[in-house]
């Protein structure tokens, strides 16, 4: 999902890399009035996301992002909202081709930009509705156009990602009839990114009629066309589809509620009864989930927390048998921030209050719980989402079943992320 920047020297052996990211849709086929790159998927704007999948990879230059004009500013607020880095907003133009081909200018021209940007060798263009891109194939679809635009015996100067059909594509004749079909296995989707060095795409752009910047759609054509370059065509996976109708919508943030469930990060204090409890909450865990383990003060531990951080956990269970341990909480909130990892995505923060007293009724009272729920409502405005889980320490035989119930139950939560639940307390 995050994997750690690469540096400036990691990745393709080549001069600067940079990427177009065409994003200038109206959405039509999704329906509503927001455009589907800027449709929030948990709380994130989708173009955010595939910004991100490129200015993690430190061999990319320069991000060229083209939106229509009335979109602009929106999108200048998202790059600084979400702290984007090299990224360059440009106006698009009326059609696909037109605003790839404005996006191309920044490096040729100076009106279509404050200064011109270094010319990159090799230039990248990639959806920006397309957020699951991994830099192996982009390193893939880099290399291959380099390669081969290198080579004197071959004269393919870009290369681009296919997948296998689906679906028969079939023809229809005049009266609406069956003409004729495809043979399946001969055929593949073309799909994104696609990577072309500069001077051939940026040629075949100047070269192209009107009639291709208004209804063309392939980059590959256009480059085969003016400029006699065959692509090399790179199997690529499963994850590269497009954002196109609303269910594709509900698909993603599924995706991204999924790889932010890898891993969850188990805080609890010395005190022998809680580590007990913590350590039967790991082992209830450890068979759904990559299970971090911290059994003293975050003071203590920073070092370690940094470490856990690093490795992208967005979860976070804090048990305690302290009746409101938002104070203890607070360190481990302010940590957060400084990482700077809610800012991208949501934090999902479960307070496991353990209630070792021998009173059949509950130990929290009404002034513990509207303390909760205050807490989480401040910190659901920074993107971490606070939930309440009351483990009752009763009878001890009865201990195991109650912990593998408050596991299902910190699973249900860090897997469906519900921000309506915030500040509740639920008891196993």
């Amino acid at each position: 999902m995050e994997p750690s920047s690469g540096s400036r020297d990691a990745g393709p052996a080549v001069p600067p890399v940079a990427a177009v990211l065409p994003a200038g849709g109206s959405g039509e086929r999704l329906g509503g009035a927001t455009p589907k790159q800027f449709c929030a998927v948990q709380g994130r704007p989708l173009v955010s996301y595939t910004v991100r999948a490129m200015e993690r990879i430190g061999w990319i230059s320069d991000i060229i992002v083209v939106v229509s004009p009335e979109n602009v500013e929106t999108m200048k607020s998202i790059i600084e909202k979400y702290g984007h880095k090299r990224v360059t907003v440009v106006k698009g133009g009326i059609t696909r081709h037109r605003s790839i081909f404005n996006g191309l200018k920044v490096f040729a021209e100076n009106e279509f930009s404050d200064h011109l940007l270094q010319k990159p060798e090799v230039v990248i263009i990639h959806d920006a509705v397309r957020p699951f891109v991994e830099e192996d194939i982009l390193s893939k679809v880099v290399m291959a156009a380099k390669e081969h635009g290198a080579s004197l015996c071959l004269v393919s100067q870009a290369a681009g990602a296919i997948r296998p059909l689906v679906s028969t594509v079939i023809a229809s004749a005049a009266d609406g009839c069956l003409d004729h079909s495809l043979e399946r296995a001969r055929y593949r989707a073309s799909e994104m990114p696609q990577a072309f060095l500069f001077d051939i795409i940026y040629e075949a752009y100047q070269q192209c009629t009107d009639y291709d910047l208004d209804y063309g759609t392939e980059c590959l054509h256009l480059a085969l066309k003016y400029c006699k370059t065959n692509a090399k065509l790179i199997e690529g996976t499963a994850d590269l589809w497009k954002v196109t109708y609303k269910r594709d919508l509900y698909a993603a943030e599924s995706i991204i509620k999924d790889n932010l469930s890898q891993q969850v990060c188990v805080i609890t204090d010395v005190k022998e009864v809680v580590a007990q409890v913590g350590s039967l909450l790991h082992e209830s865990l450890q068979s759904q989930i990559k299970v971090e383990a911290m059994s003293a003060s975050l003071s203590k531990n920073d070092s370690h927390l940094q470490n856990i951080l690093s490795g992208h956990c967005y979860n976070f269970v804090c048990v305690n048998d302290k009746k409101c341990a938002i104070q203890e909480t607070q360190q481990l909130v302010d940590v957060l921030e400084k990482s700077n990892i809610p800012l991208l995505y949501p934090v999902v923060l479960i307070l496991v209050h353990l209630d070792v007293s021998e009173n059949i009724y509950f130990s929290i009272g009404m002034e513990e719980l509207t303390r909760i729920k205050k807490f989480a409502r401040e910190l659901k405005k920074k993107n971490i989402l606070v939930y309440g889980l009351l483990i009752q320490y009763k009878d001890q035989l009865l201990l195991q079943e109650t912990v593998n119930s408050a596991a299902a139950l910190i699973m249900a939560l860090i897997k469906d992320r519900n921000q309506e639940l915030i500040g509740q307390l639920l008891v196993a």
